[in-house]
């Protein structure tokens, strides 16, 4: 089955304008992969989940599962995953495809309680007993996921919820696969872990003395950042996110350079699985300070991005292309409740990346009006902050169509249109029938007959401006940069949904 399946019908989108819906395929992976739930399930989410929940009963199981295990380990979603898991089990007791499933999807520790908690939540279990009758293939699958991990991560995941590993050590009973392992399961009934050593011990421990100064807190702070970082004990994440705070207390020179070393090293940036927009909120929170060493760092940044890049299969000087980031009103929206993170900022920071590969290409922004902006293919980070300080200058209307109907009225035929928006395209000018985007590339086709549009969706609402049926309109979902995964295998000629196919279970 191709990507670009059939939609059903045409229905209003939430701007006010007729879209096109969705195959159910290609609504529930768009829903999930543009989907950030809260690392706990101790509340009910809204009508994002109850949408999941209905296009699951709608998919086939074997879909539904392989897609799941996409969610974590390709597009390195967390909570999303594990709702698939346990959803999916409500309708298939009795399969083996759930406990594999749930074995793929918990990659951490903590994602044993997190899902228990989840199943808790969505069977509305009540009593002392809520987990009481636990679905067996849900319990075969944690039981095999007990065996994959240490005492280390168990104990940095042991946190205090309202279900506790030994909790779920008494519900799944796994069987150790060693005398050592055994040991470890013991240590989780006993409350005796060994504690590991983490930046975040460390750092909590001397955040609970006194000191008879501020001017002796900072030099104690400074002086644990700096053994962390030349101790080599920061892992990438925590490094990424604690460039500020190392800044602001001032660390030396030397062991700057060991962290911007290590933020820049293309191995570690590889093995980081650092969702793109990362980079882009270390790189903000660094350039607002003052310190002499932020040029440092925020060349370490550029540098780390760049190499994230490296592995996009880009176009060659044969292929033209023409990127389009909306950033129009309905794009300033977080992608949660609790995030600073913007999908407008996922656009711009997916669609410099796309700038940073092509050989011939044309990048710019839409909102009331389309606006080309020409920026070097290095400094990506650089690019996106340049498009951040431009963006008043086109509008905050959603006019997509503008972008194609420039191309016709220079009669400048490209290969390849990409247009990163949340699809919730609406026009400004209701008094012409060509002026939608769907209106617009039916012209450009008799123009330009082998060209083709790709729509990034960035929401997942379910609907796309032009109807991916056919005409060479594809719809690609996601906040990672291995959308271009399947952008790569839509250009291959291959089924685009064989990066969800072709996952073993």
């Amino acid at each position: 089955m191709k990507f670009n399946v059939r939609t059903t019908n045409t229905l209003t989108n939430h701007a006010g304008a007729t879209a096109h819906r969705l195959d159910e395929r290609l609504e529930l992976y768009s829903a999930v992969v543009t989907t950030s739930l809260s690392d706990k399930f101790y509340e009910k989410a809204g009508e994002r989940m109850e949408r999941i929940r209905m296009l699951i009963e709608l998919n086939e199981p074997d879909f539904v599962a392989r897609l799941a295990v996409y969610a974590r380990q390709r597009m390195h979603l967390r909570s999303v995953p594990l709702m698939l898991a346990v959803e999916l089990a409500k309708l298939q007791s009795g399969n083996n495809l759930i406990g594999k499933t749930v074995n793929q999807v918990v990659q951490r520790a903590d994602e044993i309680t997190e899902l228990l908690a989840y199943y808790q939540l969505a069977n509305a279990r009540t009593g002392a007993k809520k987990l009481n009758k636990l679905s067996k293939q849900i319990q075969r699958g944690l039981s095999a996921a007990f065996n994959t991990f240490d005492e280390y991560q168990f104990a940095k995941y042991d946190r205090a919820g309202e279900i506790k590993l030994k909790d779920a050590l008494f519900l799944v009973h796994p069987k150790a696969a060693s005398e050592q392992q055994q040991a470890v399961f013991n240590k989780i009934v006993h409350g005796t872990l060994e504690i590991p050593y983490t930046w975040e011990t460390a750092l909590s421990g001397l955040g609970q003395k006194k000191f008879h100064s501020e001017g002796q807190k900072i030099l104690a702070f400074r002086a644990q950042w700096e053994e962390l970082i030349l101790s080599g004990k920061l892992g990438y994440m925590a490094t990424l996110r604690n460039l500020r705070n190392m800044l602001e207390y001032g660390v030396s020179s030397q062991a700057m350079e060991r962290a911007c070393a290590y933020l820049s090293d293309r191995e570690a940036v590889a093995t980081s699985r650092q969702l793109p927009f990362r980079f882009l909120a270390a790189y903000r929170e660094v350039k607002e300070l003052k310190s002499g060493l932020a040029p440092m760092v925020l060349g370490a940044l550029e540098d780390a991005v760049a190499h994230s890049a490296a592995n996009i299969r880009g176009f060659g000087r044969d292929t033209s292309v023409c990127i389009a980031c909306d950033v129009s009103g309905s794009m300033q929206k977080p992608v949660s409740a609790k995030s600073k993170v913007l999908l407008y900022d996922i656009g711009l920071m997916l669609g410099m990346l796309l700038q940073s590969r092509c050989a011939q290409v044309q990048t710019g922004m839409f909102g009331d009006t389309w606006k080309i902006v020409s920026v070097s293919r290095k400094n990506i980070l650089g690019n996106v902050q340049e498009f951040y300080r431009r963006e008043g200058e086109v509008g905050y209307s959603t006019n997509g169509y503008k972008v194609v109907q420039d191309l016709l009225a220079r009669r400048q035929i490209v290969d390849k249109i990409m247009l990163f928006t949340d699809c919730q395209l609406w026009t400004s000018d209701s008094t012409r029938a060509t002026a939608t985007l769907s209106a617009q590339w039916a012209l450009y086709k008799k123009l330009a007959p082998k060209a083709k549009l790709y729509l990034f969706d960035l929401a997942g609402h379910g609907q796309a401006p032009v109807d991916v049926r056919g005409n060479d309109v594809y719809l690609i979902a996601g906040w990672s940069d291995k959308v271009f995964d399947v952008l790569n295998a839509l250009d291959e000629g291959r089924q685009a949904l064989s990066e969800i196919e072709n996952i073993t279970l």
